[in-house]
Parts: C-alpha cells; structure tokens; sequence
C-alpha cells in the first residue's frame, strides 16, 4: 500500500465520493474538472486499486472507495485540526447527534458547554442510534446516544461507548384514551393493543427490537410501519391520524393533545450509553464524557431499580463498555 498520500488527492476523493458527481465535485472543490479527475487516477496508481465505477450516466464507488471514504475523511479531519491548531483556531467543531430535542443526551450535551466553552458542540437531531453509528463510522458525525445493544456486533466493535442512563419507559397516548387518566399505565393494562416502536425506520432498528423484547409474553405488539415524520409537530400529527398508543421514554418532549405516562409492573428501562468513534481524540468529547459522568452521578442515572426489566445483554454491555472507553 502506497504511503504519504498528498491530501489534496483524499479531498479529491472525498467530495468525488460525496456528489458522486465529477463536475459537482469539481465546482465544489473550485478546480476543473480535468485536473479533478487526474488526481483521483493519481490517487488509483498510489493506492493500486480502483475507487469509482465510472459509466456515461453515473459514478459509483467500488467497494475498495467504500472502504476508502471513512479514513479519508478522518485523515482529512486530522489534517484540519492540525491547521487549526497551528492558526490558533483552536479544534474544529464536535457534531453531536441527539436524536431528539428534550432527551438525556441534551442534558449532557448543556453541561458539556459550560464546562468546554472554548469548544464548539454542535447538536443535530436525527433518528436513532442505528442510523447515527453508521455515519459516525463514515465521518459525517462524532457521538450520539442510545441503545448500544441495539447494534450489529461488527459495527459495534469500531464504536467506543461510555453509560450515561438507565431511562425508565413511558407510553404517549391520546388524551382521551382510556388509560389517559391513570398516572402510571401497567403494561397488562395496554394487552392486547400495538404499540408505535419505529417499525420500519431503519435508522431506529435498536429501538424496536428493544420494543419487541419487551413486548414478547405480554400480549403486546409492535404496531406496523407508520410515515417517516421528521420534528415533534409532525410526529405528533402522524400519531394523531392513527391514534396509536408510542413506546417512549419519561423525558420524550410533550406533544399537544397527548399525555405521557410512566409504565410500571414492572419498569422498563432503555439503556442509553454515549457512542462516539473508537479512537476519536477531541475536547468535546472530553467535555461530554466527563459531563455524562457527572449527571449520572448527581442524578443517580447508573442505578437500576429493584424489579425493572432490562435486557441482560444490555446490562452486560453497560457494565462492560468497549475496552479504554470508561472515564
């Protein structure tokens, strides 16, 4: 394999890799297209292989590119960070996923900026941690929060991850619904019914088999695939068509003409961990690792109550989290 590699061939490669698009990813790199696509075959002869499938109509990464892309980016992030340290620009900036606004992972990421407030800690709110690992490992994302059980074992052994919460469950319904006015709802008391977990949401694939354990035994079933809603307001408006009760969790952000409530007998938990790239060196992440640890101290986060439910593999994985990775 070829070494010392120019970066300015792997941010040929990148932005050709991101538009899949010569002439786009000429524009965007502000070069011609020629000398755009003589370093990307430069970049082939130094590495031996061939990174796109080229035709009339498409660009199309080989699976060389594909495995290619992730140390690109990270390569050309290291790079970045260097000029920003010799330019006094200090680090570039943390992408923290957190899939939801109003959960245990914004908490974390608050405290973190007061306590790095020379860094900056930029949050996004996507879908689950399935579809957030995944472009962490691509280099499009730095942490996220979630169920690390959830993951494909191959993809988990790239991740490092630090507990941060064991979340108590809860159940979103329509406010007229019969167990609205309850405080706390059995989970016998929802037998029978099906119960929105994400189905079909391939980016939330850790919550619903988290959901599918649960319900397993209890007369519970994971309600069918429901619109892809993207914000509070259209979820809200989705579930409101269907009326269909929504596995959540006690910190889920309220939702007009809905209540929330706790389930019990017993209490499920969603185990949720911080998740970030295995050797990812950056004082966000420093930042967020030792806010995490903070609030779960003060809030008592890490204790499991006396008769909920959790999955033992989930236990497992929060008592042992990837080796080097524990504050």
């Amino acid at each position: 394999m070829a070494t010392d590699i120019e970066p300015r061939l792997l941010r040929a490669f990148a932005a050709v890799a991101e538009e899949l698009h010569f002439t786009r990813a000429a524009a965007r790199l502000y070069v011609a297209q020629q000398a755009l696509s003589r370093d990307i075959r430069r970049l082939e002869r130094r590495l031996g292989t061939e990174l796109f499938v080229r035709t009339t109509r498409q660009v199309a990464l080989t699976a060389d590119g594909e495995r290619l892309l992730p140390y690109a980016r990270a390569v050309l992030a290291a790079y970045d960070d260097l000029a920003g340290a010799l330019s006094g620009a200090g680090p570039r900036p943390l992408l923290v996923d957190l899939n939801s606004p109003g959960l245990s992972g914004g908490r974390v990421l608050d405290r973190a900026r007061a306590l790095a407030s020379d860094c900056e800690l930029m949050a996004r709110f996507e879908s689950g941690l399935t579809g957030a690992a995944a472009e962490i490992l691509a280099g499009r994302l730095d942490a996220s929060f979630g169920r690390v059980a959830g993951l494909d074992p191959a993809v988990r052994a790239r991740l490092a991850w630090q507990p941060v919460r064991y979340e108590p469950m809860a159940v979103v319904l329509p406010a007229d619904h019969p167990l609205a006015d309850r405080a706390e709802v059995p989970l016998a008391a929802l037998a029978g019914q099906a119960l929105y977990a994400g189905a079909g949401n391939p980016r939330t694939r850790e919550w619903t088999d988290l959901a599918a354990l649960l319900f397993a035994g209890r007369g519970l079933r994971v309600a069918p695939p429901a619109p892809l809603a993207v914000g509070v307001e259209e979820f809200r408006r989705v579930m409101a068509g269907s009326r269909t009760p929504v596995l959540a969790v006690v910190d889920f952000p309220p939702m007009a003409d809905t209540v929330l409530r706790p389930l019990v007998d017993p209490v499920p938990l969603s185990p949720v961990a911080l998740v970030w790239r295995r050797g990812l060196e950056h004082p966000g992440l420093d930042a967020l690792r030792l806010a995490a640890a903070r609030l779960a101290a003060e809030e008592d986060w890490l204790t499991v109550p006396r008769g909920a439910w959790l999955p033992e593999p989930d236990a497992a994985l929060m008592r042992a989290p990837e080796p080097g990775a524990a504050p």
